[in-house]
């Protein structure tokens, strides 16, 4: 009776401990689980109008997803993304650094699922989208760390090395425009080789040579018509 006695209350305590320690691992697993999900089957260093899916989990029950605001990572930028698909009612707005995807409020613990399409992806190794997950509540997840292993880690999608022949796009016209050297200030321009005209200006003391030419020949004129003047009253007198 002692032995199975012993052998019982053995039970319950390793029962106990195992009841114990699931439930530590499921609440300290729980809000670690919850994140956004990137994938693409286009994950190539400069792939062109690639397809890139978004999953942001939801973590309440009691309040839905309206909003997904995005950093894009460097190398891409807003113009360069379209909006392809995502929940009913919801809208993509750019900004100056990413975009927004908002609208009516999901089903509590319903995931937000949307897709967009890049004109052409970076020549990098990866590439982390932050993004901020707000719920009708008004509490917002803050998913932008960049370590992979953080409580609050960003979206990364994983890149394979670019194709042998893939060649970064041609920049925009307006980049183009704001590099061509017509473009450049006023002061950078190189200056326009002096005229004949305005060499021999600063040659003969700020005047050109067919100044120098008409000034001479009115004093000659002058000078003869003096002396004609004083031929004729002498001439007069006698």
């Amino acid at each position: 009776m002692f032995h199975a006695s012993n052998k019982h209350a053995t039970n319950r305590r390793l029962t106990l401990v195992t009841a114990v320690t699931v439930t530590a691992v499921l609440l300290t697993a729980g809000p670690a689980s919850a994140h956004v999900e990137v994938e693409s089957e286009q994950a190539q260093a400069l792939a062109e109008n690639v397809t890139i899916h978004f999953e942001a989990e939801s973590e309440s029950d009691s309040a839905g997803i309206t909003k997904l605001r995005v950093v894009l990572p460097e190398g891409i930028a807003p113009s360069d993304v379209q909006y392809s698909e995502g929940p009913r009612g919801w809208k993509f707005t750019a900004a100056d650094d990413g975009y927004t995807v908002e609208g009516p409020a999901l089903k509590a613990g319903v995931n937000a699922e949307y897709s967009i399409v890049v004109k052409q992806l970076p020549d990098a190794k990866e590439l982390p989208f932050k993004t901020l997950q707000t719920y009708s509540d008004g509490h917002t997840d803050r998913w932008i760390e960049l370590d992979e292993n953080g409580e609050n880690p960003a979206p990364t999608l994983k890149l394979k090395a670019a194709a042998p022949d893939a060649k970064p796009a041609n920049p925009s016209p307006s980049a183009t425009a704001s590099t061509s050297p017509s473009a450049a200030p006023e002061e950078t321009q190189p200056s326009a080789s002096p005229t004949p005209q305005a060499r021999e200006k600063d040659d003969d003391g700020g005047l050109p040579t067919g100044a120098w030419v008409g000034i001479g020949a009115a004093i000659v004129i002058a000078v003869a018509a003096g002396g004609y003047a004083v031929r004729r009253r002498s001439s007069a007198q006698q």
